[in-house]
């Protein structure tokens, strides 16, 4: 059943790429809920995915309530009945039930109709964000841009995150506490440790060989996935045999195969490492908001766009940083994502010279980032403007 409220959201969600796309959508519904106290009803195709960052989702249930989200079971054809509420919202473009499109648009007072769009740093997103789409019927459908500027969409952020983080990275011990927690052992307090969720890439192979030879410990933590095919040679087994809590070394190097985790367990992850590498958009959000170094293994396209984003988001990063260590965190991230194997090793010990300064702006960036607007206090603000 839909929310018995008038005023409820409903949003929905194709789940692809595993999690990147429910990730964000499912941040997105819990602060909208718990912090507005709006109605939302999010509509996912495929829960037994969504169960494994969300394990108390019971993906045999049509529909079930958890941190004040009515979480219905997204059939084809629809078999719960879709109720126009205040707000239609379409994440990333997933096609829209024709149903439901049909009912929206019929209704005494349609829903306002959103498109939540992919987070970019591209400048023609400022120009986008806003804009309608003529869908007939007398209803637009508008785009919302997620953005790093005034006048995008803004940043999925919630309001007590980064109090929550800076209590956690203020004892050393709940990072230890977290990986006994975690199954993983054989870490002391001052090891490096850096949390891994990519795609495959040969430029694992080159930072893995750099860290085997290190001359302090390195550990590295990596879930049972697409960015485990790449270790295949620093494994004893298949990746697919690996279990969570295993433990691989070679020379320095430690590599700990992790459990899966919910996205509060994410988040403590990553801030308990001293280097997280990310993919998609809700990691590498996410990895923004640690305060910690990071790589960015962004989703690769056709002709290499995806470099052009990379490139955006890293003139925007790097605005405030000395030239000589903006430009070794860019040259880091171009070769990781080019799979250059031989300049990730260089560009890597060149970093480590910046350490120190590269750590500051990493935990300053999150401030100058949010602008004290958040993507979900912005999209308020754009549904009250826009239903005035």
């Amino acid at each position: 059943m839909t929310s018995p409220h008038s005023n409820h959201w409903d949003i929905f969600c194709a789940v692809v790429d595993n999690y990147g796309d429910i990730g964000v959508t499912w941040r997105l519904s819990k602060q909208l809920a718990l912090e507005y106290q709006l109605p939302i009803v999010l509509w996912v195709d495929d829960l037994k995915s969504f169960a494994h960052i969300l394990p108390t989702l019971d993906p045999k249930l049509s529909s079930q309530t958890l941190e004040g989200v009515t979480i219905n079971q997204w059939n084809t054809p629809l078999n719960i009945d879709y109720t126009p509420g205040t707000v239609l919202i379409e994440a990333f473009a997933c096609e829209l039930p024709e149903p439901v499109k049909t009912t929206a648009k019929s209704a005494p007072t349609p829903p306002l109709w959103l498109n939540l769009e992919y987070l970019s740093a591209e400048d023609w997103v400022d120009g986008c964000h806003g804009l309608p789409s003529f869908q007939g019927g007398g209803i637009n459908k508008y785009f919302y841009m997620p953005g790093f500027s005034a006048a995008s969409g803004g940043l999925i952020c919630e309001r007590t995150l980064f109090d929550e983080r800076d209590a956690w990275q203020a004892d050393c011990a709940n990072k230890l506490n977290l990986f006994k927690s975690l199954g993983l052992s054989g870490i002391e307090q001052d090891d490096k440790v850096v949390s891994l969720f990519s795609y495959e890439t040969l430029a694992l192979e080159g930072l893995c060989a750099l860290w085997s030879a290190s001359s302090s410990p390195v550990h590295l933590m990596v879930p049972k996935g697409r960015s485990l095919s790449s270790l295949a040679s620093y494994l004893p087994k298949s990746p697919a045999d690996v279990t969570p809590g295993e433990r691989f070394c070679h020379g320095a190097l430690s590599i700990h195969i992790l459990p899966m985790t919910d996205q509060a367990g994410y988040d403590r992850l990553l801030w308990s490492a001293d280097f997280n590498i990310v993919r998609g958009e809700d990691s590498f959000l996410r990895a923004q908001w640690a305060g910690r170094p990071f790589i960015w293994h962004i989703y690769q396209q056709e002709e290499d766009y995806h470099l052009v984003k990379l490139e955006a988001f890293m003139r925007l990063y790097c605005d405030n940083l000395a030239p000589e260590i903006a430009d070794c965190w860019k040259n880091l991230n171009l070769a990781f994502n080019q799979q250059q194997a031989d300049a990730v090793q260089q560009h890597w010990q060149n970093i480590e010279s910046f350490a120190s300064p590269l750590l500051a702006h990493a935990k300053q960036w999150p401030i100058d980032a949010l602008k004290t607007t958040d993507l979900a206090t912005r999209l308020v603000q754009f549904v009250k403007k826009s239903l005035r």
